[in-house]
């Protein structure tokens, strides 16, 4: 009988958690496979006391001997792949059989950075804040079927990337943007070229498939957040993939019929990094407490994370366009201080109050708070529900009222031990 695929994404604009929860899952599947985004996305996890932060390679590299796929939807930067792939395997971490990278997956090209600097500087006032890694404009090619994929490496490559590379510096040059060089990072990228040779480049959609043929299980992982998809996000504010469920079967070719277990993750407040619209964001001293207990800090960029109270209009929409079966409640312990919980519960849209999610949030949008009384208890050597604190189960239980799905996994901490599944 044939398997399903679980997919695992988050329900807001990304930093949810990811990369954790992948890890603590992975024991239970034999495959696991990301299927979207790029080295923008970093996923940080933490056992044995030791910190990684991933960007490119899925989280389930650390468990056993698993197989890891890199799937088509992904867009892969060769030099940065090779430096996090020669981190993990200075930390005995053996990748070379484990990881399997997709022919399809499109490559990051040293001028994909020169022109996502030039794009985002010519935005002026109006820029999206981007990682400057390149995704977008890689994304562009795609879509243009102008792109470089990870196939193209096996025959001919010298033409094939002399080629993308002259038509991306016409491009630059009619933008007026020739002020640099990348020399230093064009010899490092041909490295990673080299690099990439080395690993098992596969047709990922058949692998995928007979895996589930075999009667196998498979997971899916999901980089950044719906919030940033690029058709359901806050757009212009978003990334250049599709982040939701959907994205699961074009980033891994897979059918629709195949999907079997949701997981969304959400953090028990909420987060954003970059420029953009977040109705929920908190300016005060309430916002600057949850950013520095959580230590909200971009793991790619560094750059500090707007911080606001948890916005469960736009969850209720996540929830709906990905079909979420379960959700995942990460960093619950940042909020054990606050004598006051708030839950925003709708919007005001110019005044008038709806539950839905609008076609533009950058105005005229006021959120509608609920105050529920905080626990006040330190939860994180805590190692069963029961423990938790009546103000806390309060709180889990309104949230699965409003969101009408079942919290089954809660996190109270970093670390892998840190993570408690609901019975």
């Amino acid at each position: 009988m044939t398997g399903k695929v679980d997919v695992l994404l988050g329900l807001q604009w990304g930093d949810e958690g990811k990369g954790k929860v992948v890890d603590v899952l992975t024991p239970k599947y034999d495959v696991i496979a990301r299927f979207q985004g790029g080295p923008n996305a970093g996923h940080t996890l933490e056992f044995e006391g030791k910190k990684y932060v991933l960007r490119s390679i899925p989280s389930g590299i650390f468990c056993g001997e698993k197989v890891n796929i890199i799937g088509n939807g992904v867009v892969l930067a060769p030099d940065l792949f090779m430096d996090e792939a020669k981190d993990l395997e200075k930390s005995g971490y053996d990748l070379k059989d484990r990881l399997h990278i997709s022919k399809k997956a499109h490559l990051i090209m040293p001028t994909h950075r020169v022109l996502d600097a030039a794009i985002e500087a010519s935005k002026g006032k109006n820029k999206v804040g981007t990682t400057g890694k390149g995704i977008g404009p890689t994304y562009s090619d795609k879509i243009a079927r102008t792109g470089l994929r990870v196939g193209d490496i096996l025959e001919n490559f010298p033409e094939k990337y002399a080629e993308h590379k002259a038509r991306h510096e016409k491009t630059l040059k009619a933008m007026g943007y020739t002020d640099y060089d990348i020399t230093e990072v064009e010899k490092h990228w041909m490295e990673g070229i080299e690099y990439l040779r080395q690993f098992h480049l596969v047709d990922s959609e058949h692998e995928v498939n007979k895996t589930l043929k075999a009667g196998k299980s498979v997971l899916c992982e999901g980089a950044q957040g719906t919030m940033l998809d690029v058709d359901f996000g806050s757009y212009p504010f978003v990334t250049s993939s599709n982040t939701i469920c959907a994205g699961a079967c074009t980033g891994l070719g897979l059918g629709p019929n195949k999907i079997g277990e949701v997981y969304g993750i959400m953090k028990a407040y909420c987060t954003r990094v970059g420029a953009g619209p977040f109705p929920t964001e908190l300016f005060d001293e309430t916002g600057k407490k949850m950013r520095d207990i959580g230590h909200e800090y971009g793991a790619v960029t560094g750059r500090e994370r707007r911080c606001g109270w948890i916005d469960l209009v736009a969850l209720r929409y996540s929830i709906m366009v990905n079909g979420v079966t379960q959700l995942i409640m990460m960093k619950s312990d940042v909020l054990d201080t606050f004598k006051t919980i708030k839950a925003c519960v709708a919007y005001k849209v110019n005044g008038v109050e709806t539950p839905d999610f609008p076609y533009n949030i950058e105005q005229g949008i006021e959120p509608v708070y609920q105050e529920l009384p905080g626990w006040q208890t330190d939860m994180t050597k805590f190692t069963s529900e029961e423990q938790f604190p009546e103000a806390f189960k309060n709180y889990i239980k309104f949230l699965e009222e409003q969101l009408e799905t079942p919290i089954t996994i809660i996190s109270i901490g970093p670390d892998r031990e840190q993570t408690i599944v609901r019975k």
